[in-house]
């Protein structure tokens, strides 16, 4: 019985030790694969039960259990390609089957992974060659992402971006910086109006002008009146009715604040907001502030004895743009580029997370599904939580220490000898059994 048992030992050792190769052997066949975890091999005795006996023993073996160990970050290597994308730190990527996608199925598999070169398809679809396709959150055209659930992936839609498209960021703000002479204001001055022209952007991306006009009030018989009317007409809206806003602004003439806005008093138009500045104007593309400074303030208009001058005014918005470039930023979110320098938001990649990543399914192509020793996966946004940072222009390398298992690899090769040298001398002693004389 102790002979059989050891040749059971024996042959478990075998088995033990070519489980172990194999992990090994698929270890070191994807140390240069992107994305790849490593395996490993744990060994376990195998103990009988039975009745202590004097003398005799009955041995159990070993029995092999294996491990993907997700959990473990690669080092991160840089790329040429903004759509190459790494996660640094935990959690991972939302992805799904660009097989299901194609063939039209509605209930699409959820997926995850930690790296991928993805590039478009022919129609636009972010995918990897080995068919994995990206999930995010759609923005919407404001470039603002809805709040979405959590806890299922049934918001999120495959990232598709079309190499074509064009687009324009119409204008929602315009800043004024400029020096009105407080030398017009006197009662022997022209009284003649200054015009300023300032260029915005229509709905549509067609280049629009708001033509502003400051007129000085001359009538104050002591000296400068400090005051003048603004009148704001768009180049886009009525000729007969283009006046969209008119303003008296009286300027501070104090020791403390000389040339500040002291008050301004709307005419027409929307009203001015002390509080930030802005007047709220309504344009025939719709509605538009324009920042002219606070009571008090030290920036928007100014009144002081220079010349007329428009220093610094600046806008937002710009004129339609070609796709030049798609990247992703830290916190997940992709954003294209056009030719105008004009940069909007589509989509925001969340990161998955769930309590134990060892627990995961592996899929093909480094991808991975949730299991019930997994615990339920959390989508969080990029940094958030427990979850790390988004890298574009980076892909995370294998897991794999070569070195480490090439050491195994010998260690292996001697324990599997051993074992079978067990075998072999069983064989032999009962060879001696059978051959003893009666």
């Amino acid at each position: 019985m102790s002979m059989s048992s050891a040749m059971s030992a024996g042959v478990s050792g075998l088995a033990a030790n070519s489980t172990r190769l194999a992990t090994i052997s698929d270890n070191i066949a994807n140390s240069g694969t992107y994305g790849y975890k490593r395996m490993e091999t744990d060994f376990n005795s195998f103990v009988l039960n039975q009745h202590r006996v004097a003398g005799l023993y009955s041995a159990g073996g070993v029995t092999a259990t294996t491990q993907r160990v997700i959990e473990d970050d690669g080092a991160l290597s840089t790329t040429t390609h903004p759509l190459d994308i790494a996660v640094s730190g935990r959690g991972m990527l939302p992805v799904t089957s660009a097989v299901d996608l194609d063939n039209g199925f509605t209930q699409m598999p959820f997926m995850m992974t930690r790296t991928g070169s993805f590039r478009t398809d022919a129609q636009g679809i972010l995918k990897t060659q080995s068919g994995l396709v990206l999930m995010g959150w759609p923005a919407q055209a404001d470039g603002t992402v809805p709040l979405m659930s959590r806890d299922t992936m049934g918001g999120l839609v495959p990232v598709q971006i079309s190499a074509n498209q064009t687009a324009g960021d119409p204008t929602t703000q315009v800043s004024l910086g400029v020096n009105l002479p407080a030398t017009e204001t006197q009662p022997t001055a022209s009284g003649d109006p200054l015009a300023l022209k300032i260029e915005y952007f229509g709905n549509l991306g067609t280049s629009e002008s708001l033509n502003v006009t400051f007129v000085p009030d001359t009538s104050d018989p002591t000296g400068m009146s400090n005051t003048w009317v603004m009148e704001v007409r768009d180049s886009a809206s009525d000729p007969a009715s283009n006046l969209v806003g008119s303003y008296r602004i009286t300027f501070d003439d104090s020791q403390a604040n000389g040339g500040s806005i002291a008050s301004v008093t709307t005419l027409s138009g929307g009203a001015y907001d002390p509080a930030t500045g802005a007047i709220g104007l309504t344009v025939a593309g719709g509605p538009m502030d324009m920042l002219i400074g606070t009571p008090g303030g030290t920036t928007g208009l100014r009144q002081l004895s220079a010349k007329f001058s428009p220093t610094n005014i600046t806008k937002n918005g710009s004129p339609v743009g070609n796709l030049t470039t798609v990247e992703v930023d830290a916190d997940g979110f992709l954003k294209a580029t056009y030719d105008t320098g004009f940069v909007k938001t589509l989509y925001q990649i969340p990161l998955v997370d769930v309590p134990n990543p060892n627990g995961l399914v592996s899929a093909d192509a480094q991808a991975y599904t949730i299991s019930p020793t997994s615990g339920s996966f959390f989508l969080w946004d990029a940094g958030d939580g427990p979850t790390g940072s988004v890298q574009g222009y980076a892909l995370e390398e294998s897991t794999t220490d070569v070195a480490e298992e090439l050491t195994h690899l010998i260690l292996t090769q001697r324990a599997y000898s051993s074992n079978a040298k067990i075998i072999q001398t069983v064989d032999e002693m009962l060879q001696e059994t059978t051959n003893i004389k009666r």
